[in-house]
């Protein structure tokens, strides 16, 4: 049984390393996998502070003088998404004896317990990665952990009406956050990974990714605090 999360890099290092939290973190994804030999979890980390940071940066040394490339500052957030990821493989390097993953169309095999992968190219975020792991391993749901704890009507930041929501279908969820992908870009789920989740029949759930027990809830498919796309 294997099961995809899609950490949020701002969850992982919203400045730097959240100790605190990947101890939690950690220690509960091994509780979890130590209750069945069967299990094994898929973790795609995202790029978090330092990708922005960088990206930030980036834009302001050209200061409107030469063109930005969205290009290069994907590769900039891929780089950021590299070092996350081993950290993380690092701290799973007992049940992890694989390197970690940067094109998951390249991976054939699954081998230990945890596998771990990154940004693989510009034009999607790890979002993407994750999908593709999910399909080639059998994965009917991706779990999104972000600061985001549930998909709203409209962005709660600017519209004091919207609605958080329990479910809601691809199309409507596609509706909300169009089809481009822009380096940085804060949704739920990205614009790419959803158009190729929502062909490919798979489901997303999106919930806060700082609650250790919720997250333990969603693994063991229990009622649970987020929102389910699909």
């Amino acid at each position: 049984m294997v099961k995809v999360l899609s950490v949020g890099g701002s969850i992982v290092v919203p400045h730097e390393p959240d100790t605190e939290f990947l101890i939690e973190f950690t220690t509960m994804v091994r509780e979890w996998l130590l209750e069945d030999d069967e299990r094994k979890l898929i973790l795609v980390i995202g790029g978090g502070g330092p990708a922005r940071v960088y990206q930030n940066a980036y834009r302001q040394i050209l200061n409107g003088e030469h063109e930005y490339d969205n290009s290069e500052a994907d590769w900039i957030g891929i780089s950021a998404t590299r070092l996350n990821a081993q950290l993380l493989r690092a701290v799973f390097a007992d049940l992890c004896p694989q390197s970690v993953v940067y094109n998951p169309t390249a991976v054939e095999k699954f081998e230990g317990r945890v596998l771990v992968a990154a940004g693989w190219k510009p034009g999607f975020s790890t979002d993407t990665d994750a999908e593709y792991l999910a399909e080639k391993f059998g994965a009917k749901t991706i779990v999104n952990l972000s600061n985001i704890e549930k998909v709203y009507t409209d962005d709660p930041k600017t519209n004091p009406d919207a609605k958080p929501l329990d479910k809601i279908s691809w199309a409507d969820f596609r509706a909300m956050v169009g089809n481009e992908w822009v380096p940085g870009k804060n949704c739920p789920f990205d614009p790419i990974a959803s158009k190729r989740a929502e062909a490919k029949e798979i489901n997303v759930v999106c919930a806060g990714g700082k609650d250790i027990k919720n997250i333990r809830k969603i693994l063991d498919d229990k009622p649970f605090f987020g929102t389910v796309i699909g």
